[in-house]
């Protein structure tokens, strides 16, 4: 187990490795100047690129650059944004917490509703009632996600005029407010997470109920619900595990559309602020936290999977 988990680790360290030196080579790939790309055409004069390439260090050798970058930003230190002043970090704390809160409700409603419904669909295959399934968790997968979410605050105004739909109010500021304005963000993240993670239960439900061990359990008189959620589910749960980290790196990503439609103040629109203001720092920023991110989270769905299962040990 312990061999197992440094291996994993070490795989880990290193395609973290890559994305950072990928994350940092995105300012040194965009075609020109990347100072007076930032400056823009009307401020870009010489002097002020050239304090913008020595702020930015652009006027080091390329691996003196990415070693004060890199060893810096393990140091918490993400450089500073170019039209605020402030440290990159400071902005990406003051908005992470939003994204963090729509993504974690969108996959905990998901988890919540593909389980059961993925066990429904195993134990009624072939019928209309799966084949109905089957075909609304092909739609939730397909259908996008910037779609749903308009689709939802047009309907959601016209059935209730008053509603708020839009906007966000902290958790300690109006709890309420909070959760109101929460509840159409995460159900447009949580739809297509459903579809995806009930037909992987489906699949793998299929498979542990034709197993020996759940032949024998029926013969020895163990009810139906049990041979299902004690029984067959506790094996379909181990490829369900890896769908789930697989998920929650791609919502965490896929909440950056949501908070545009929802105007909710996230890392996402923070991002396409950055983007828009061609301010580099907070994008590789930005960047370089949402990949670690998700880098960290298959870490430690690898490490239950071993857990769980141990013939993945060897």
């Amino acid at each position: 187990m312990t061999r197992a988990v440094l291996i994993r680790f070490g795989e880990m360290v290193f395609v973290a490795f890559g994305v950072s030196v990928l994350t940092f080579l995105m300012i040194h790939l965009i075609p020109g100047d990347a100072a007076q790309i930032m400056l823009g055409a009307a401020d870009a004069t010489p002097e002020k690129i050239a304090i913008l390439r020595a702020k930015l260090g652009l006027d080091r050798p390329l691996i003196v650059q990415y070693g004060l970058w890199i060893g810096h930003a393990l140091t918490g230190d993400l450089g500073t944004s170019i039209w605020t002043g402030r440290p990159v970090i400071e902005e990406i704390v003051g908005r992470v917490g939003v994204t963090a809160e729509v993504t974690l409700l969108g996959l905990a409603s998901a988890i919540t509703i593909a389980i059961p419904a993925g066990c429904l669909m195993a134990t009624m295959r072939s019928s209309v009632s799966d084949y109905a399934m089957r075909i609304v968790s092909i739609a939730g997968v397909t259908i996008p996600s910037f779609w749903l979410g308009t689709m939802l605050i047009f309907g959601t105004s016209a059935l209730l005029p008053g509603a708020q739909v839009v906007g966000y109010v902290p958790f300690g500021q109006d709890a309420w407010g909070n959760l109101q304005r929460m509840i159409l963000p995460v159900i447009a993240l949580a739809l297509p997470a459903v579809a995806a993670l009930s037909r992987v239960i489906r699949a793998a439900m299929l498979e542990a109920l034709t197993q020996d061990y759940v032949r024998t359990a029926r013969a020895k008189g163990v009810s139906e619900a049990r041979v299902i959620f004690t029984h067959a589910l506790r094996n379909a749960l181990i490829p369900f595990v890896t769908a789930v980290g697989i998920i929650l790196g791609y919502q965490f990503g896929g909440s950056v559309v949501i908070e545009q439609v929802f105007a909710l103040p996230g890392l996402g629109r923070l991002v396409v602020g950055a983007i828009t203001e061609r301010n580099y720092p907070l994008i590789q920023a930005a960047i370089l936290l949402a990949t670690v991110v998700f880098v960290v989270v298959n870490f430690l769905v690898d490490v239950l999977y071993l857990a769980i299962d141990p013939r993945a040990r060897g």
